[in-house]
């Protein structure tokens, strides 16, 4: 059983990344020593994790006083709602600040869990077992928590760092393709913003992520987490370079929005139109060139994933994305905020490419040349 591990340094004593397959086992060791004086651990489970997977993670923590809660993840469900029948829950257990919160699921699942355990008792710790595979490259990774509002999406929330993140690839495998796809917008997303020999991996292994090749996926997996923490470490609270890993989210976000996070329209679809319609702006505004696009449309077309740019390739569907983006948490003023790519690797910094509404309306009919 060969485990990966990653050092995420973090202002309150930092945290290890551990990834493998079939892992779940050593959670007691790491918990005994992690959370020495823990009696009660309470367990946010995704509703979609598999039974048998439930099942080891009691029994493996059986010597604890459990709480078994279940979480129906979807966009709608992650609000302050929830966050409150949650923390109403763990009030009635009386679980204290050493005590220990484990949430066990998908992105959604370990934003909310994340968010409830920072302001229970004003924080209490808190340990994610991501299982898909968009939490494993991405959403527990960094510290960032939160819930959405009618607003927009995750605009309530805060930064706090998990104690540990386990990443059992195993969990995968019970993963449809377009969860998998949801994931793989954030690996394509890393590798553009940072890593030009990583994208270049991609191009030849892809397909080997989607048929799930363990060795594969592992070292996708470890290369995200590395790049993302390559941001995160130098700017824990986002106040600047973090903000280029939303790199395709601020048009991403602004789709989920507009269609009032439906499941027709997963976040790592989203995501995948984001990525090209933030390519195209690129182009539009003479950052990057046409080769940047057709190497990355590339990659679409070769795995099946051009069907996500549809329903943005006419002027009168990106034009009606505009009133969503107003709210994008990296706007300070009343210009969109949007982290624009240079070349395969490496993007415009935060702040350089804001663009007011009026002015994106008048470039939209350019998105539709490319």
């Amino acid at each position: 059983m060969k485990i990966h591990q990653i050092k995420v340094n973090s202002p309150d004593k930092g945290y290890k990344v551990l990834i493998g397959n079939n892992i779940l086992k050593i959670l007691p060791k790491n918990v005994r020593l992690l959370f020495p004086k823990t009696k009660k651990i309470a367990l946010i489970f995704d509703n979609k994790v598999p039974s048998k997977f439930k099942k080891t993670i009691i029994k493996t923590l059986s010597k604890y006083e459990l709480t078994s809660l279940i979480f129906n993840p979807n966009e709608k469900e992650k609000s302050l709602k929830t966050v409150n029948f949650f923390l109403d829950k763990l009030f009635a257990k009386n679980l204290n600040r050493t005590d220990l919160i484990i949430g066990i699921g998908g992105g959604i699942t370990g934003d909310l869990t994340g968010f409830i355990a920072s302001i229970y008792k004003r924080g209490i710790n808190f340990v994610s077992i991501p299982t898909t595979l968009l939490s494993q490259v991405d959403a527990s990774i960094g510290g960032k928590t939160g819930v959405n509002s009618i607003y927009g999406k995750n605009l309530i929330g805060s930064f706090s760092q998990p104690k540990l993140v386990l990443s059992d690839i195993s969990f995968l495998k019970s993963l449809s393709k377009k969860e998998m796809i949801c994931g793989y917008a954030e690996i394509l997303k890393h590798a553009l913003i940072k890593d030009k020999n990583f994208f270049n991996w991609l191009k030849k292994n892809t397909k080997y992520l989607f048929s799930q090749n363990e060795k594969k996926l592992t070292y996708a997996i470890k290369k995200s987490c590395q790049i993302k923490l390559f941001f995160v470490n130098k700017d824990i609270n986002e106040k600047k370079i973090r903000m280029i890993l939303n790199f395709g989210h601020t048009f991403a976000h602004a789709i989920e929005v507009k269609n009032d996070y439906s499941r027709n329209t997963t976040h790592g679809e989203a995501v995948l139109a984001g990525i090209i319609l933030a390519t195209k702006l690129s182009i539009i505004k003479k950052i990057c060139n046409k080769k940047v696009l057709e190497d990355i449309m590339d990659i679409y077309s070769k795995n099946g994933l051009d069907y996500t740019i549809k329903k943005c390739s006419k002027a009168s569907e990106i034009k009606s994305l505009i009133p969503f983006l107003k709210n994008d948490k990296k706007n300070n003023d009343e210009k969109i905020n949007f982290i624009l790519i240079k070349k395969i690797g490496k993007t415009a910094l935060p702040n350089k490419y804001k663009i007011s509404i009026n002015e994106l309306k008048k470039k939209v009919i350019n998105f539709t040349q490319y």
